[in-house]
């Protein structure tokens, strides 16, 4: 069934300018839906918009809109105006790589706001309407870093944690009223924040980045069947290798190991 019949013609998808949120974007548009992107780059959210409604001639909607703001809901319900969100995809992300005490406290927190606050309160907003119409979807972007400790990702991997438990809640909360909630828990992805980090290779055997098409075409065919997933099949095995066969120890510490060698840490 196309994803317009089952939840609706609009989606929202915060962080939809580039990357998986782009892919994201892409994918529903694809189907018919008009979307609504938030985004903090200006330029970027107008090109991706721009490409979009013009390949499917859909609406898109732009909000220019920085998720660290503590007014970054009201600017964005203000936008929404009186349009039904009937999709939510939550991608934003702030992450910060590097020790722990190298890092200020200001953007830790900074981190946890825009991985956890601002998912909060879009998630209640407009889940809650979904719930009142007793139809629509959500999707919350997690990640492998937070199946375990991550070291020198130690805050980004926490609040990563903190979206998988919240999203599988909620999946079951709202399953009697028809919204259907999936946390997609991927790897490393081939997006450009990603590149930018300028990751080396950690061992022969970590998985290679996944393209973001391949992680949004895997969750949007698991949506509606599953609380959470790990996508990829290397992502899966490493996955199942790290929370089942390891012990918790031993896990945290070649995580830990991984990351050192990839981003080069002292």
């Amino acid at each position: 069934m196309n994803l317009n019949e089952k939840y609706g013609t609009t989606a929202l998808i915060a962080g939809g300018s580039e990357g998986l949120g782009a892919a994201y974007a892409e994918s529903l548009a694809a189907q018919g839906m008009d979307l609504l992107l938030v985004a903090r780059r200006k330029e970027q959210l107008q090109a991706t918009a721009s490409r979009l409604s013009e390949k499917y001639a859909v609406n898109v909607g732009q909000i220019s809109c920085d998720l660290t703001s503590p007014d970054a809901l009201s600017q964005i319900l203000e936008a929404v105006g009186d349009t039904a969100i009937d999709f939510l995809v939550y991608n934003a992300a702030l992450s910060y790589i590097g020790p722990f005490l190298a890092t200020e406290p200001s953007t830790h927190a900074a981190e946890a706001t825009v991985n956890m606050v601002a998912a909060l309160s879009l998630v209640h907003h407009f889940g809650g309407k979904m719930v009142e119409r007793r139809r629509g979807a959500v999707i919350m972007m997690a990640s492998l870093a937070g199946l375990q400790g991550s070291a020198y990702v130690t805050t980004y991997a926490a609040t990563k944690a903190f979206t998988r438990v919240l999203a599988e809640g909620l999946w079951y909360e709202w399953k009697p009223f028809g919204v259907d909630v999936i946390a997609c828990c991927a790897g490393a992805t081939a997006s450009p924040n990603y590149l930018k980090t300028n990751p080396g290779k950690a061992n022969p055997l970590e998985p290679k980045p996944q393209q973001p098409e391949k992680v949004v075409a895997e969750c949007l065919r698991k949506l509606g069947t599953t609380p959470s997933f790990i996508s990829g099949t290397a992502n899966k095995w490493v996955s199942f290798l790290m929370t089942h066969l390891l012990p918790r120890k031993m896990a945290v510490n070649m995580m830990g190991d991984s990351l050192k060698r990839m981003y080069g840490v002292k």
